[in-house]
């Protein structure tokens, strides 16, 4: 047994209840069409995951997984800065740049503004980024996303919320309540760090996963605990997820979720510099730049809640017609597109464009007549020719069951 392993597996009941108060509406859900229903899944998803730093292998004391999991509950930092780096291999085709235009248009906002967090920050589900980040309390937080010779920055102050793209010179300008009993309100479209990430991973934490200690590292110079979280179930496509938190703090420094196929992480994403001192106050100041296009968006207090994107634990919500099939790391969402769904013949009937997405995809057949796997390292999606969606971080194997079993 490892030096550091707990001799007992974390079950929902030994989940504090801390655990569960994290924030909400941190995404929205994708417009579900062909193939973009698979990119929408897949980034949802993303709440599971990233990989830990190989380097140093601290002398901590030991610890259980119930313990370092109520550490990680527990921690209050409020005030911190740093970089983290955030890789992303869903393993989609290569479709010389499609792919991210389909993450970020699948979430275009109204107004079409280029500074909307909505599209934007969806860019973050593909390729690697370097994002700095800045917190001062509930009120003030600062998420940068640094580009070749641009940057994109959002930036909530009081209950201003900013979002500036450097490379087009637009701004992006809403409100947002303000903080309730030390919960942030402004909407997050994809989660950025990895406090962030580990709070998704540890909704999954039930009868249906193993949890353990597995060791120490050094991320971004400090000490920290290796929380490992692996299924239980068969049929699931994530093989596990590593979180390295910080021995001091109780805040998670880097996250890595690994597919069952093996490989690199699908996510990884980490602090490389880290700091839990206040920032500057001037850090969260933002004067729109001179002839800067300025789109003002609706007040947070006035506008419908924002659906959520279906997560492996939150299947459910955001979604008319949503339901899941399953539970735990076997968990599939079926919703009806309400359309025709995606002929599986031949291009000829339905022209060029079907031809292409069927050539992406699988072809298989069923109680449910036919329809079209797409797949990533993560997330599968079957879409059937009468227009059903089945979508989940299983196999192909299960999306075909489960359709099987609906009809």
């Amino acid at each position: 047994m490892a030096p550091y392993e707990s001799d007992r597996t974390a079950g929902a009941e030994g989940l504090p209840d801390e655990a569960d108060d994290v924030r909400a509406g941190r995404r929205k859900a994708a417009r579900y069409v062909v193939p973009v229903a698979v990119v929408g899944v897949a980034a949802a998803t993303i709440g599971l995951v990233p990989a830990l730093a190989d380097s140093g292998d601290p002398s901590l004391p030991k610890i259980t997984a119930e313990q370092l999991i109520e550490k990680i509950a527990k921690s209050d930092v409020q005030q911190l800065s740093g970089t983290v780096k955030v890789s992303t291999d869903l393993g989609l085709p290569s479709l010389g740049g499609l792919e991210s235009g389909m993450l970020s248009g699948a979430t275009k906002g109204s107004g079409g503004s280029s500074a909307d967090p909505q599209s934007k920050l969806m860019e973050l589900a593909s390729g690697t980024h370097t994002v700095r980040v800045a917190a001062d309390g509930p009120d003030k937080a600062k998420v940068s996303v640094l580009e070749n010779a641009a940057e994109y920055s959002v930036i909530h102050n009081g209950s201003d919320v900013w979002a500036y793209d450097s490379k087009s010179n637009e701004v992006y300008h809403s409100t947002a309540p303000a903080a309730e009993k030390g919960r942030e309100k402004a909407p997050k479209d994809v989660p950025t760090t990895p406090k962030e990430l580990a709070d998704e991973a540890l909704k999954s934490v039930d009868d249906t996963t193993s949890v353990t200690v597995d060791g120490t590292a050094q991320v971004a110079g400090r000490d920290a605990y290796k929380l490992l979280i692996k299924p239980k179930q068969s049929g699931s496509t994530v093989g596990a997820i590593t979180v390295a938190v910080d021995a001091k703090t109780g805040v998670p420094l880097k996250f890595t979720l690994v597919p069952k196929s093996g490989g690199a992480a699908v996510v990884d994403a980490g602090f490389t510099q880290v700091a839990f001192a206040k920032p500057a106050a001037s850090t969260f100041d933002f004067t729109p730049p001179k002839g800067a296009k300025v789109t003002e968006g609706k007040d947070s207090k006035d506008s419908k809640a924002p659906e959520s994107a279906p997560t492996r634990g939150d299947l459910g919500k955001g979604l008319d017609g949503l339901k899941t099939i399953g539970k735990g790391w076997s968990t599939i969402a079926e919703f009806d597109t309400g359309g025709q769904g995606m002929p599986s013949g031949s291009s000829s009937e339905g022209g060029n464009v079907s031809g292409f997405l069927n050539s992406l995809g699988d072809h298989v057949k069923g109680k449910f007549g036919s329809g079209t796997v797409f797949s990533t390292r993560l997330v599968n999606a079957l879409i059937t020719d009468d227009g059903k969606v089945y979508a989940g971080a299983v196999t192909k194997d299960a999306l075909v069951k489960a359709a099987n079993a609906a009809h």
